[in-house]
């Protein structure tokens, strides 16, 4: 089943191709944009772990021309719903067109994780695991006991002990290992809350990972951190679609509106 949702406030225009009907209380939304074999390769680990017997599979295609998000393999790999962005913004876009479309579904949990295969999605059951005992925003982790960072640039290492998990869990009022990982779970009743309002059109790129990362325990609601994988290849380009300067500085300045509250919704 395919149709066109038409933008509306804080959702950009998408298109939905429907393969199979709701069958589950949660939902794994993928970004990708471009991803080539790095989505393939993570959809058929999905596929040997079962994820789809856990929770659905959805595409959140930011408008791919490279034919990784093929309808056959799709289909093949057990992906439930692919929704392909059809207007601007980068991940944050992507990401506010998925959870719309996930309430709308009825879901009482959402799951995000990048789309490059650096990720272990055979993790999913232990975020479903915390959702059922209540908790509202589940971040992975690979660096509490149990997770494995795998040929993290050092660089980026530096970046995430010393500058990113401080300033978010300063701003969140809560200790935090791994912020830039979007590798995490919330509860629909967060992404609900009328004091969060996720759907926004000023969350166009990495602001809404950010925010609702801080948000949550702002709030009173319960938060923790698990244990994943997050594994770098040993050589190549590292699969990112942050850049070192560019980037960098718009992270650090997403960074300080999000300690400045600048992101809370307005009475």
């Amino acid at each position: 089943m395919e149709c066109i949702y038409k933008k509306q406030k804080g959702v950009p225009e998408f298109k939905c191709i429907q393969y199979e009907e709701r069958s589950s209380d949660y939902v794994v939304l993928i970004p990708v944009i471009n991803e080539g074999d790095r989505i393939r390769k993570e959809l058929i680990r999905a596929y040997k772990y079962r994820i789809s017997d856990y929770a659905d599979l959805v595409i959140c295609d930011g408008g791919s021309e490279d034919g990784s998000t093929d309808e056959m393999v799709l289909r093949k790999l057990k992906v439930n719903t692919l929704l392909i962005k059809q207007d601007v913004g980068r991940q944050g876009a992507q990401l506010r067109m998925g959870i719309w479309w996930a309430l709308q579904r009825g879901y009482r949990g959402i799951l995000t994780i990048d789309g490059n295969n650096k990720d272990s999605i055979e993790d999913v059951p232990h975020f479903l695991e915390k959702l059922e005992a209540g908790y509202d925003l589940i971040q992975g982790s690979r660096f509490v006991k149990g997770g494995r960072a795998v040929n993290t640039p050092v660089v980026r290492l530096i970046a995430v002990r010393l500058i990113h998990a401080p300033l978010i869990s300063l701003t969140a009022r809560h200790r935090f290992t791994d912020t830039t990982n979007a590798y995490r779970a919330y509860s629909a009743r967060y992404l609900s809350d009328r004091r969060v309002c996720p759907l926004r059109d000023s969350f166009m790129t990495y602001e809404l990972l950010a925010y609702l990362s801080v948000r949550a325990s702002q709030l009173g609601y319960r938060v923790c951190e698990i244990p994943v994988t997050r594994a770098y290849p040993k050589k190549g380009k590292v699969p990112t679609k942050i850049s070192f300067l560019k980037g960098n500085s718009e992270l650090m300045k997403i960074l300080i509106k999000n300690l400045l509250g600048a992101y809370r919704p307005s009475e």
